[in-house]
């Protein structure tokens, strides 16, 4: 294998419209990051394989976004995306809630890492009196660190190994983006993020390979289709809570504590020992240093899914859908909205109409939602859905 920097052979154009450092297999071409070269030294390091280690890579993935959604690749707010490259179909609506300003934020980026095969969506929920800049310092970041990462181990990984750990690599390259995301926010100037976080929830689809990662209680959930032929929801990420049997082992190990306040039956929250103002009802989130030393975690929860033809489509929600709407109804009002376009909006809708009777005198959360359809031709909208609430 061998780092070439250049344009993309074959006369293949890349929709970044900028040089590109290529990763080349003379059987297998595959292109990675745009480079914006700054001087012999840069170019060297490349040829070297260095390829922007550390922040230079970081950076140079960064020059990538902004190139990204200039081109219309990115979308941060309710709409619709489609690569001409791809036959996935993305929309995305959010919607704020009764408590103050919307903390939630959310993203799509095709041909992620200039790859017409590859797309990422990630959707955050913040909390706390910092919560929204902390969810949205955390949308700028993942990507493009990420993005970082999985080059730098793509780049020091033989072809054959690539194949053979390809789900290894990316979640190696979660753990790492986490981890100094989660040490970024504790450094960070201007964002006081001890007493505010944001969950994480992301996923990259390269050709039919799927890639998920979880902090907090943001949920995936798949369509697919069963023997029987009905379709059939799938949960692909765990809701952690405070009070599933291995995140309470942990937090109790750490000298945290779980309960329930007796004004929220059910809602079970982590607190600091001898402290009840500062409980938060998520086992793990990204931020939240007041209960960093409790139990509480950033660590993701990297799972993966191999698409099939039965799969139809991906929903990424925050809790303010799943807290009013089942899995079951979700994949249910996604398949029969017959203009695929307002998907996402209808599940927002539907949601914000099930908070009003489900959920009378409680003030209604920050509703956002993420629908990635595996292909272009439309849903039958008549097909039977029944529900199958489990775990892939």
């Amino acid at each position: 294998m061998e780092l070439l920097v250049g344009t993309l052979p074959n006369n293949k154009k890349c929709s970044c419209k900028a040089a590109c450092v290529i990763v080349v297999d003379w059987s297998v071409q595959v292109m990675f990051f745009p480079s914006f070269l700054d001087g012999l030294t840069r170019t060297e390091s490349i040829k070297k394989g260095r390829n922007y280690k550390n922040c230079g890579g970081r950076e140079t993935a960064e020059t990538l976004a902004k190139e990204a959604r200039r081109n219309g690749l990115i979308l941060t707010s309710s709409g619709t995306t489609k690569s001409n490259k791809s036959d996935k179909f993305t929309t995305v609506c959010s919607k704020g809630g009764k408590k103050g300003i919307n903390q939630d934020c959310l993203m799509v980026w095709e041909e992620f890492g200039c790859q017409g095969d590859m797309i990422f969506c990630g959707i955050f929920d913040g909390h706390g009196p910092w919560g929204h800049l902390v969810a949205k310092r955390v949308r700028e970041s993942v990507p493009a660190s990420l993005l970082c990462n999985w080059q730098e181990s793509i780049a020091s990984t033989s072809e054959v190994d690539q194949n053979l750990h390809r789900f290894d690599i990316w979640k190696q390259s979660y753990l790492k983006t986490y981890a100094t995301i989660d040490q970024e926010l504790k450094n960070h100037s201007r964002i006081d993020s001890f007493y505010s976080g944001t969950t994480a929830l992301t996923i990259v689809k390269q050709g039919e390979h799927l890639v998920i990662a979880n902090v907090g209680d943001s949920r995936a959930v798949l369509a697919t289709t069963s023997d029987d032929g009905h379709l059939v929801p799938l949960q692909l990420s765990m809701d952690f809570k405070p009070n599933l049997p291995q995140e309470a082992e942990r937090i109790a190990e750490s000298k945290g504590r779980v309960f329930c306040l007796r004004d929220e039956p059910g809602v079970y929250r982590i607190w600091r020992p001898n402290d009840e103002t500062t409980g938060l009802a998520l086992s793990r989130a990204l931020g939240d240093y007041s209960l960093k030393d409790f139990g509480l975690i950033s660590v993701p929860d990297v799972t993966q899914r191999n698409i099939t033809s039965r799969d139809k489509f991906v929903i990424l929600a925050t809790d303010g859908v799943w807290d009013v709407l089942s899995n079951q109804e979700a994949v249910q009002i996604v398949s029969s909205t017959s203009d695929r376009e307002r998907s996402a909006k209808r599940l927002v809708e539907c949601a914000v109409r099930a908070w009003k009777h489900k959920k009378r005198g409680i003030a209604m959360d920050d509703v956002s939602a993420i629908c990635l359809f595996f292909h272009t031709h439309p849903l039958d909208p008549s097909t039977p859905c029944k529900s199958q609430n489990k775990l892939a």
